[in-house]
């Protein structure tokens, strides 16, 4: 996600996870294997095995991240809580939640003076906290960089995203499905981003149109709220007004979402087919119940992930189903489709509205 995102607008899937290509070591040219070591470790790691979730060298692991004050970004925290709870070798130190980039650069520099094994950073501002995130890896601290992502690659030993246009193409590629499944001629597909001047709501549209161009669809009406239950429920209002018949509705955030809910109930409108987007608790109940066509997820549990593989690389160790030996530089979460006929395998894991 952008680091210039507003702490309203920074979300958005589970598990599922698509590993990225290894770039390069971290901080480090040339190709020696001392050199390449991962930060924090004193030698190469270990080759990765079966036996990664047992108990190895205890590891201190600082996370910090935004305030919680939306759903999904207190779901991030608590995943990354419980991931660390798992692990008897983990002694997690969590800073409190802030949406002040000043006061989480301090808090990283607290991190790096109490010498821990690793650091998992949500950053409020991407941007603004890339310099003291390559401070942490200088000092041989590997930071596992979450969700938004710092100006230099080089800041972050591994970097955790989700995926914004993909979560536009599986809810494209989706409405193409409806379309053929319904056999729907002409079908008017509508669109509720979130805020338009962000590189998120901009990537999660691009993806959406680029995959309706494929099925020979397009948007025909689109309006953009701020991810926000009242943003949400005001320009769905509009858009209902606007447009007398809606056969596929997609909304970028289940939050907005309520909101959403909320104007098509006012107005009586569900003749559309709803397709929500982040993965909400509320959503998955909305698609159990058959008021809700399906939603897009974006992964709470990206934090959850950074404390596993903060371990892994304090440890020394790699992902064990990969033949590489070291943890990749770059991971992207897939944005999986939740529908009636498999809600039930990702409920447990979405976050409440």
């Amino acid at each position: 996600m952008s680091s210039s995102i507003p702490r309203t607008a920074k979300r958005i899937a589970i598990v599922m996870v698509a590993v990225g290509t290894v770039l390069g070591a971290s901080g480090c040219t040339g190709n020696d294997p001392e050199n390449n070591s991962p930060a924090g470790s004193k030698s190469a790691p270990k080759k990765a095995g079966s036996n990664n979730d047992a108990a190895g060298k205890k590891v201190t692991i600082g996370f910090s991240g935004p305030a919680a004050d939306h759903g999904w970004l207190g779901a991030i925290n608590k995943a990354a809580k419980d991931a660390a709870k798992k692990y008897p070798d983990v002694e997690l130190k969590v800073a409190e939640g802030t949406n002040d980039a000043s006061l989480q650069i301090s808090q990283i520099e607290t991190f790096i003076n109490d010498k821990v094994d690793a650091i998992v950073l949500l950053p409020t501002d991407g941007a603004a906290l890339t310099e003291v995130a390559t401070k942490a890896m200088n000092a041989g601290i590997p930071v596992i960089n979450v969700d938004r992502e710092f100006s230099n690659p080089f800041a972050a030993r591994t970097t955790i995203l989700g995926d914004n246009y993909g979560m536009g193409v599986s809810a494209g590629t989706y409405a193409c499905q409806l379309v053929k499944q319904k056999k729907l001629s002409n079908p008017v597909i509508a669109e509720i981003a979130g805020i338009d001047s962000l590189p998120l709501t901009q990537d999660r549209s691009k993806g959406f149109k680029d995959a309706l161009k494929k099925c020979g669809q397009r948007v025909d009406n689109r309006v953009s709220a701020e991810f926000t239950v009242e943003s949400g429920e005001k320009q769905a209002s509009n858009l209902v007004q606007a447009a007398p018949k809606i056969d596929i509705l997609w909304n970028h955030d289940d939050d907005q979402g309520v909101g959403v809910m909320a104007a098509l109930d006012q107005a009586n409108r569900h003749e559309m087919a709803f397709i929500g987007g982040a993965g909400s608790a509320n959503a998955m109940r909305l698609i159990k119940e058959g008021k809700m066509e399906a939603t897009v997820l974006y992964p709470p549990t990206q934090a959850a992930d950074g404390i596993k593989v903060a371990r892994l690389i304090a440890q020394g160790k790699g992902i064990s189903d990969l033949a590489q030996v070291e943890v990749p530089r770059r991971i992207v979460l897939n944005a999986p489709v939740v529908t009636k006929k498999n809600v039930d395998q990702y409920l447990p894991l979405a976050f409440e509205s």
